[in-house]
């Protein structure tokens, strides 16, 4: 099954797609329930259970917050920034909240209930949301999943997605995807295309992609435009503006030798404002949102097809790149909970590269070979995240694999297509891989640099 690219590429806020932007969707769901089911008004209470690395991380990570946000009827997609920290602020002081904006009921961040040492068995981002009429008298319960990139399934079987569907040019493998293309003669995001005018107008599935293209710019303008201190106990200093600033004066005007410079200083953006809360593209998650935006900007800036057409440049792009991350999203995970952060950052960069090669001319072998570089060097990437903050190594990690993505396009179109290992068999590796590496490097802050370095209080 083919999943759309705005499944991939969605708007939300920070600091994660998993922790933050899944459980404000799930509670925004219960409430609907709730309000489905007639029993809105009998809600006396709510209780909160949250598992597994939900519970490790998500007070560093704003996944309570988010729940209470969810609870009041709020969605990632929609909410403002400054909308969002008043409320909240409001809410600390009160320690009620207005469930779908309209019945109030006290609840607290501190009153949820945290399981860190209970995984359940169907994915470690688990939540159990119940409510509670007078006297205690459970009224309705339910257990959510969020299993990365802000999908939130409810059990054993996932949910299908709207932009998830079969058609005559739908791929659930890369082999089917090139297969594809060569059968009907059409480019990578050619295909991709083809999918989502299944599910849409072709104007539609272009306004939509440079919608996403400007949020994408708007975030990291966003970064570059504020300094101080990210928030949490880190105490991590804001770089893009400093970097800005010193670029601008160094490279006025944008000689090819500071490419990569300023691929970083977006990459750093973006993550900066990603880790502050802000509002971001989901690409395909929060924690490696910078790295698409800054190979897009890469795309943009420094090859002949971005100059000369920077819409059409980014429609292309993105529908490259979301034609990977179907692939990932299908046959492995982009969860750093489950897979460790190879799902993440590491899914993130082979989709970049993919969308780069096919902006650099490659043929659809080439991209798929490109894909398949960015990953296959990915491979065993954990989730470490210090004090449980998508900050250290997050930030920089994005950076780095940015770069990746870029040499990994660079080295597939010095070649014919022609490679020894196929995507299919990395992305395989890689959810092998996940499947087999220890708990403590998925995203619970109990290993790796979470561990070893000093300030290492998980905010939990």
């Amino acid at each position: 099954m083919t999943i759309s690219v705005f499944d991939l590429f969605s708007v939300g806020i920070g600091p994660s797609s998993s922790h933050t932007v899944g459980p404000m969707r799930a509670a925004g769901t219960f409430v609907d329930d709730l309000d489905t089911l007639g029993l809105l008004g009998d809600v006396a209470g709510v209780r909160v259970d949250l598992y597994g690395s939900l519970a490790a991380t998500g007070a560093g990570h704003g996944t309570m917050s988010a729940i209470l946000l969810g609870l009041e009827g709020y969605r990632p997609e929609t909410i403002a920034t400054v909308e969002m920290e008043t409320r909240l602020d409001e809410v600390r002081v009160s320690r009620r909240i207005r469930l779908d904006g309209v019945v109030d009921i006290p609840l607290a961040e501190d009153e949820m209930v945290l399981h860190p040492l209970t995984v359940l068995d169907f994915h470690p981002n688990g939540m159990t949301l119940t409510a509670t009429g007078v006297h205690g008298r459970e009224l309705h319960a339910q257990t959510y999943f969020s299993i990365g990139g802000g999908f939130v399934v409810t059990g054993a079987e996932p949910e299908v997605s709207v932009g998830a569907g079969s058609n005559s040019l739908s791929f659930g493998s890369a082999r089917e995807l090139l297969d594809l293309s060569e059968h009907y003669g059409l480019s990578i995001s050619e295909i991709m295309l083809e999918h989502e005018r299944t599910l849409r107008p072709e104007p539609e599935v272009r306004a939509r992609l440079l919608h996403i293209r400007d949020v994408m710019i708007e975030c990291q303008q966003r970064g570059i435009g504020r300094d101080g201190y990210l928030p949490g106990s880190l105490r991590v200093r804001r770089r893009a503006r400093g970097w800005y600033e010193r670029l601008n004066v160094e490279d006025p005007g944008r000689d090819p030798a500071f490419a990569e410079d300023w691929v970083n200083l977006v990459a750093l953006a973006v993550n900066e404002e990603n880790a502050s809360g802000g509002r971001i593209v989901t690409a395909p998650t929060n924690g490696a949102a910078g790295i698409i935006p800054a190979v897009l900007h890469y795309a943009l800036h420094y090859t002949p097809a971005g100059k000369a057409d920077p819409d059409g440049t980014s429609v292309r792009f993105l529908l490259a790149a979301g034609a990977i991350g179907s692939l990932y999203k299908e046959r492995a995970s982009i969860s750093g909970a489950e897979v460790g952060c190879q799902g993440e950052v590491g899914s993130a960069a082979s989709m970049a590269a993919a969308g780069l090669a096919e902006i650099l001319g490659g043929t659809p072998e080439q991209v798929e070979n490109s894909a398949e570089i960015a990953m296959e060097h990915s491979l065993g990437l954990t989730c470490d995240p210090i004090g449980g903050l998508v900050q250290i190594p997050c930030i920089e990690r994005n950076a780095i694999s940015a770069g990746k993505a870029i040499n990994a396009a660079r080295m597939a179109l010095r070649g014919d297509g022609t490679h020894r290992v196929s995507l299919d068999q990395v992305i395989e590796t890689m959810r092998a891989t996940g499947a087999d590496m220890s708990s403590k490097y998925k995203e619970t802050s109990t290993g790796g640099l979470a561990v070893n370095v000093s300030v290492n209080l998980v905010e939990c």
